[in-house]
């Protein structure tokens, strides 16, 4: 079961869009929290700081919350609102346009455990509204975690992580958006609160484009909310 799961990770993380063109890489600050409200309910909370280059020129500035409710074993859902500030870069121009974005979200996440390896998957839907324009889009992130240092991650503890997540669009003729793959090592001063530093590169259809990250983490339980 371990030798087939750990396959199917390296496919996942492995499935990127080889004719993609690389860029500069930009940086990406993010801080992800989930607390307890009681012991069904969570408040999600986020903030993440993108960059085109790793100390400056923003590209996007993206703020999110949301209500959980936690049920069976290692289930969520959840129903969420989010504000992104972008700044976009037309073809042939040097001057970036402020678009900005109103976005809400339903998502259902499933947690699992296999010995050291620690595994989610989130299944989210996007309805976007930027300016006059209305977008739907879909989501599916599967993260893996392994402790590295003890056998289950707790405080001192130090973590391999890693992602994949698929966008697909409601685009006639076009429904690949785009694909997201990383890797980060973590630490944990609690089980709660962590630091992670690590790498994603974002595949669009026509170019790619990596980000250097440095993420904060402050949930209520290991197994977290990406």
């Amino acid at each position: 079961m371990q030798r087939t799961l750990i396959l199917s990770l390296l496919i996942v993380f492995s499935s990127i869009n080889l004719a993609a063109q690389p860029a500069e890489p930009g940086g990406w600050l993010y801080y992800f929290g989930n607390q307890k409200i009681n012991s069904k309910w969570n408040w999600h909370n986020e903030v993440q700081h993108r960059n085109y280059t790793p100390t400056g020129a923003l590209e996007q500035l993206l703020l999110r919350t949301g209500l959980g409710y936690s049920f069976g074993s290692g289930q969520n859902i959840l129903l969420g609102y989010g504000f992104i500030s972008a700044n976009n870069y037309p073809i042939d121009s040097e001057t970036p346009v402020n678009v900005n974005e109103h976005r809400i979200y339903q998502q259902y996440i499933k947690q699992e455990q296999y010995g050291r390896l620690y595994l989610q998957h989130r299944y989210r839907f996007e309805e976007r509204f930027l300016n006059d324009t209305f977008k739907f889009r879909y989501r599916y992130f599967m993260l893996a975690q392994i402790p590295l240092n003890h056998s289950s991650i707790q405080a001192n503890t130090f973590y391999l992580a890693g992602y994949n997540e698929l966008f697909i669009h409601h685009d006639e003729g076009n429904y690949y958006d785009r694909n997201r793959t990383a890797l980060m090592l973590g630490y944990s001063f609690t089980p709660q609160l962590r630091v992670e530093v690590g790498a994603m590169t974002q595949f669009l259809p026509t170019s790619s484009r990596t980000q250097i990250t440095i993420g904060f983490v402050n949930n209520l339980s290991l197994k977290r909310d990406s």
